[in-house]
């Protein structure tokens, strides 16, 4: 029977003192001491007034002086896809040219297996069973793992490293934490969102959807009405 690896997100390293760094990086701007200086001298008061102040004020240049770095395992290749659509930032994916994937796990969709005709389900099951079968024998025929991989299905579940800065991750939460991005992306978005959450609140206190960052809903008719529960939240009606 095809398996299923959990999706896992880890924040394997980040800017050290992120918000410290950031906030060094805003005061530079207005200041004739050096920014290690300034990174000593900055109270937490401070820093959670600056901080506040250049995301609400839009001018988040400096947000990119701090970096997180993420391990993604078990995100399917479709998903994939929509991540290095993300060009502001670095990515490492395990290759299917180098590595075999003899007991490969597949990603199963959450409306498929709320199927309520089970044979049609089981048919989809089996055919990642005979995707896997095909592609064992396949490679144990001698043929290499990269061209062997042709009959693997995009749900078939791989490992990544993606870095972001601060200021592209709260672009990603933005577009990528709405109910209508794709349900894995959104996985993947709520995990990232509340590992960076721990190491730079004030940053990212307020990272989500644009009804949850911007009080702000832009998707018109096709909005999902989330921004009504939503304190000071409007809708942008779609020209």
């Amino acid at each position: 029977m095809a398996k299923e690896d959990q999706l896992k997100v880890k924040l394997l390293s980040h800017t050290a003192d992120p918000e410290q760094n950031v906030v060094a990086a805003i005061r530079q701007c207005y200041s004739a001491v050096g920014a290690e200086e300034l990174k000593e001298k900055t109270t937490e008061e401070v820093k959670n007034r600056l901080i506040k102040q250049v995301i609400e004020s839009g001018h988040t240049s400096t947000l990119e002086h701090a970096t997180f770095t993420f391990s993604i395992d078990g995100v399917s290749r479709v998903t994939e896809i929509h991540l290095i659509r993300h060009r502001i930032a670095s990515f490492s994916i395990q290759s299917g040219r180098y590595v075999k994937r003899g007991d490969a796990a597949y990603r199963v969709p959450p409306m498929i297996r709320a199927l309520k005709d089970k044979k049609l389900y089981e048919k989809y099951l089996k055919h990642l069973d005979n995707s896997q079968e095909l592609y064992n024998e396949l490679t144990d025929a001698g043929i290499k793992a990269e061209d062997a991989r042709f009959c693997q299905p995009q749900s078939v579940q791989i490992k990544m490293v993606m870095s972001m800065n601060a200021r592209e991750l709260l672009h990603f939460f933005s577009v990528r934490s709405c109910i209508r991005a794709q349900w894995e992306i959104r996985e993947i978005a709520k995990q990232m969102l509340d590992l960076v959450k721990e190491v730079a609140p004030n940053i990212f206190e307020n990272a989500g959807a644009p009804c949850v960052s911007e009080k702000l809903c832009d998707q018109g008719k096709l909005s999902c009405g989330l921004w009504k529960t939503i304190k000071g939240s409007k809708l942008k009606e779609n020209e």
